[in-house]
């Protein structure tokens, strides 16, 4: 007998709100390291004498402003209010993605395996992602930026209930 796949839908839960501090940090270093390379261009390149439009001179400097702005003002927020997730007793939903959103659910019996990860700047955080490993050609499907406690309880979870549908199946 087989059951009806679960519908898809808009998942419950939004990420740890210390996902907002993680990818304001993580804007933070990625326009320092773009500021230090528009700062190297501006030194290193010399102004050619006679340019019809000096300001070009300034478009790369500006352009990783412009990035800043968004890395560090819009999209922490943005990504927050995006990004969700829920387990089911039929599924894992999530909705990732702040400029193109993708929806995924995977369905229980389909799980292999699951982990727990924490990247060092999660760590300082207090993050953690749950990545589950399914028997699909997608691969591994991420519910990033959970509280760590809420991670592990999360991962505990389905690997019991992958375990049990696996027991049902033989």
């Amino acid at each position: 007998m087989t059951t009806a796949p679960p519908p898809v839908r808009e998942p419950a839960w939004a990420l740890s709100r210390s996902a907002i501090s993680y990818w304001l940090a993580e804007g933070i270093v990625e326009s320092l390291f773009l500021g230090l390379g528009a700062a190297a261009f501006l030194l290193f390149v010399p102004a050619a004498d006679g340019t019809p439009l000096p300001v070009l001179r300034w478009l790369v400097p500006i352009a990783v402003g412009l990035y800043a702005v968004v890395a560090i003002g819009i999209r922490p927020r943005l990504r927050h209010r995006v990004h969700r997730w829920e387990v089911t007793g039929d599924a894992v939903y999530t909705v990732t993605g702040w400029l193109s959103r993708t929806w995924t659910l995977v369905p229980i019996s389909r799980i292999q395996t699951v982990d727990v990860t924490r990247g060092a700047l999660q760590q300082l955080f207090g993050l953690a992602s749950v990545a589950v490993l399914t028997a699909s050609s997608q691969g591994t499907v991420r519910v990033p930026h959970l509280e760590t406690d809420i991670a592990h309880r999360v991962a505990d979870d389905l690997a019991h209930r992958a375990e049990q549908v696996r027991d049902q199946a033989t």
